[in-house]
């Protein structure tokens, strides 16, 4: 059996793994933190491309990640689709919709649109809640007899001599392993919430002024902002009281929510998602930077991931 050695331990490294794993090959991962500590642990989790660049390659991972998604939903994994109401203007790239199973995208009703929005799509989508799938995928990767390292790699030499061939799916981390200009951080502060009894919805119209609600399981996300460059980890008052103004603003909800914590994570942006081989150091096969959309395209990269190395 063939060995790879997958870096990170995210959302794009479970799935890379578990994806090589099933295309024949002994997988380990190497990672300086465990999933649980990840940005993938701290996000909504919805399917949605999400500022992933190029368009025509994310809208192709998201559809390959759309239909993975319909056989991952099981009993207690936090899988499930929702419905999900998409802001869009006549000048929004909508492209992703065609991509979807037939009656699964309409128009929003006049009477849905929340304050501010003229035209909205709602779309059936994946939803997988960090708490419930990130360890359920972790379990999957031991139990397929995966190996676990928590260890930090620091140089790409370092990374390249780890195995014949090894997947960099650090994230925002590679913009240091790599010395990557272009990756950069976008902040986004989340609040986690009590349930409430409003629709599941984005509009990411207007940059800078990112406002979404994700209806899950035991709780509900109301986020957010997209604060490009930004390295600030902790968690601001002034950002929490204007995530809650704009849920407000939307007139979906007069109610104060009930916050149970606010969180804090660093998008890992980049203008293309970096998907490709290393120029110099011709083993290492970079997965990163997927921008606010890691959990909606990361099964699409980890199934072409696989796909390539299938034939190597």
């Amino acid at each position: 059996m063939k060995s790879i050695t997958v870096i990170g331990s995210g959302i794009v490294g479970l799935t890379s793994a578990i994806a090589l794993q099933e295309a024949g090959f002994k997988v380990t991962i190497i990672a300086k933190e465990r999933y649980e500590n990840t940005l993938s642990s701290k996000v909504g989790a919805v399917w949605f491309p999400f500022e992933v660049h190029p368009i025509e390659k994310a809208n192709v991972w998201a559809t390959l990640a759309y239909n993975r998604y319909q056989s991952e939903v099981l009993p207690g994994n936090g899988v499930t689709f929702i419905p999900f109401m998409i802001a869009y203007t006549p000048q929004s790239d909508t492209s992703w919709t065609e991509k979807l199973p037939e009656g699964n995208v309409r128009e929003a009703l006049q009477s849905e649109l929340p304050n501010g929005i003229d035209m909205a799509k709602v779309a059936n989508v994946p939803l997988a809640e960090p708490p419930l799938y990130l360890p359920h995928l972790f379990q999957r990767f031991i139990a397929n007899d995966g190996v676990f390292e928590e260890r930090e790699i620091t140089s790409l030499n370092e990374l390249s001599n780890l195995d014949t061939f090894v997947i960099n799916c650090t994230g925002l981390g590679a913009k240091e392993l790599c010395n990557d200009n272009e990756l950069h951080p976008m902040r986004g502060q989340i609040l986690r919430c009590e349930k409430m009894g409003i629709p599941s919805c984005v509009n990411s119209i207007n940059k800078g002024a990112l406002s979404y609600v994700i209806n899950r399981s035991e709780d509900c996300i109301i986020g957010g902002t997209d604060y490009e460059n930004d390295w600030n980890l902790n968690v601001e008052q002034h950002d929490t009281d204007l995530v809650v103004q704009r849920l407000h603003e939307s007139g979906l909800t007069t109610d104060i929510p009930v916050v149970l914590e606010a969180l804090v994570g660093l998008r890992p942006r980049r203008s293309t998602v970096r998907f490709e081989f290393d120029e110099k150091l011709l083993n290492i096969f970079h997965n990163y930077g997927h921008g606010g959309a890691g959990f909606t395209v990361a099964w699409g990269c980890a199934i072409q991931l696989s796909e390539l190395f299938s034939k190597e």
